[in-house]
């Protein structure tokens, strides 16, 4: 920049500028092209006035650089920024700024220098701080020789500085008995300040705006700046400049989030503007990150057409890689954990990365094996019971996805089948319960016979009503047993049968 300012104050040749831009512009880095874009917006209506045809080459190398070299979106950005400042002039950079106009043009000397020159002396020992025993002496001598170049308007200063001995000790004691008399002076209750003539009068208060018009008013300028603009790039810019308060970033982002969702069918227009604002500055990449995580655990109050809108930009984001995949770490897929705005959600967002990035890419990304990764999907492929597993993969195969959810089915095989061990236990509780029916069974058996015996060898009349009771008892014990036996023979068939 000290040479762009050389230049401009015509105490540098512009073959020297000129030299700069062209050694930084012919191995294009992201480095090299960002200084050569701040140099010439310092430098570049200089150039348009002396030498606008050479400018026009040093353009038409910045606009191959935009469209063939491959640099970060951010440095594009500020290429297309550098575009729209020559297209305005240069008007917030002029050649010189107003009261530095100090040189008549006859007494200018410019130093013709260039970066090929074979006497040039680099002096690199400037680059090394030394310590200056003479600092003092040294800044004298500058003063002296600045008064000489400025005139004698900053020395008439500098020599009120150095003497303000005395008027400095006037003044010291004229700020003592100010402060004293000011020290009589005291507050009365409720932040009243009570003054020298005894009257009180209200001290400053600090109004707190609960109404929210400021926000309401910088709602008001993104909608317009997004909607005015004819192209994706204007938007950008126009965001970008739009003076914003500590604190209240979060709020662009949701008004583009919103602007997309209340389109009738979903824009690519808005994609482009929520993927420029990401890569320019990854605080807009932060704010949509957190957009994401409320959206998604709000998504049941908005309409159809709304959550569509929003999966898809969201979808471009994670495609062209403007926001991080951790964001998914808020989705769980599982019955209970999701509602059918949520899924609707999903699908769309899914289906648009596959159509996006391709089903392979897609899962590739999805089942990669860093740790981050792995931590963050993990609710999107519950492991956690054969319930949760079973619906993630019947909905990932009803919405066209059933191939990444072969790592799911492999798990869900080699799980612990809970009915199994349920019909463990019931054959255990089976047989108990048949050798309890077969000895209740040999007990009627035996106290009939019994019963039989004690009649033939006493002859006594046995009534007539106990013997039914003692029938019905046994014919029941018997059912009881028949059941049992037919239902373990047919679980043995079918145990045989797997």
């Amino acid at each position: 920049m000290f040479i762009a300012h050389l230049t401009n104050q015509r105490v540098a040749h512009e073959v020297l500028a000129l030299q700069i831009l062209t050694l930084l512009l012919e191995n294009p880095t992201d480095d090299s092209v960002e200084i050569a874009v701040s140099f010439m917006r310092e430098v570049g209506a200089f150039l348009a006035e002396i030498v606008p045809r050479v400018l026009n080459a040093v353009f038409d190398t910045f606009r191959s650089i935009l469209h063939e070299a491959d640099i970060d979106k951010r440095v594009q950005y500020m290429i297309e920024v550098l575009f729209q400042y020559r297209r305005d002039g240069f008007k917030d950079n002029p050649v010189i700024p107003d009261g530095l106009d100090l040189v008549e043009i006859e007494e200018q000397i410019v130093h013709e220098v260039a970066l090929d020159d074979d006497d040039l002396d680099g002096q690199d020992e400037l680059n090394v701080f030394r310590r200056d025993d003479n600092f003092e002496d040294n800044e004298s001598k500058y003063d002296d020789i600045k008064r000489e170049i400025l005139g004698d308007g900053d020395g008439s200063e500098v020599s009120e500085k150095d003497s303000g001995g005395e008027s400095g000790s006037e003044s010291d004691t004229e700020s003592e008995s100010e402060s004293e008399a000011e020290g009589t002076e005291g507050k009365a209750e409720g932040g009243a300040v009570l003054t020298k003539s005894g009257l009180e009068t209200p001290a400053t208060q600090r109004i707190h705006d609960l109404t929210e018009t400021e926000m309401v008013n910088l709602r008001r300028t993104i909608y317009l700046a997004i909607m005015s603009s004819l192209s994706f790039e204007e938007a950008a810019h126009k965001l970008l400049k739009i003076e914003i308060r500590p604190g209240e970033e979060q709020e662009l982002c949701n008004m583009v989030i919103e602007c997309c969702s209340q389109e009738r069918t979903y824009k690519t227009f808005f994609g482009l503007i929520g993927e420029r604002l990401c890569k320019v500055n990854r605080t807009w990449a932060k704010g949509f990150s957190l957009a994401f995580g409320s959206c998604y655990e709000c998504i049941h109050r908005y309409e159809t057409n709304h959550i569509r809108n929003i999966a898809h930009f969201f979808a471009h984001l994670l495609a062209s890689d403007a926001l991080r995949w951790s964001i998914l770490e808020v989705v769980i897929l599982t019955e209970e954990a999701t509602t059918s705005s949520s899924r609707i959600f999903l699908k769309i967002l899914l289906q648009d990365l596959a159509e996006s990035l391709g089903l392979k890419t897609l899962s590739e990304r999805l089942k990669s094996t860093e740790p981050q990764m792995s931590e963050t999907v993990k609710g999107m492929f519950p492991s956690d019971s054969a319930k949760s597993t079973r619906f993630a993969i019947n909905y990932y195969t009803s919405i066209g996805l059933g191939a990444i959810t072969e790592e799911m089915r492999e798990w869900l095989k080699s799980a612990p089948n809970p009915a199994a061990a349920s019909s463990d236990s019931g054959s255990e509780t089976t047989a108990a319960a048949i050798q309890e029916a077969d000895l209740t069974a040999l007990l009627a058996l035996i106290l009939i016979q019994e019963l039989l015996q004690d009649r033939i060898r006493a002859r006594v009349p046995i009534l007539i009503p106990q013997i039914k009771i003692l029938d019905q008892k046994v014919n029941q014990t018997y059912v009881v047993v028949v059941g049992i036996m037919r239902h373990q023979k047919k679980r043995k068939s079918k145990l045989q049968a797997m």
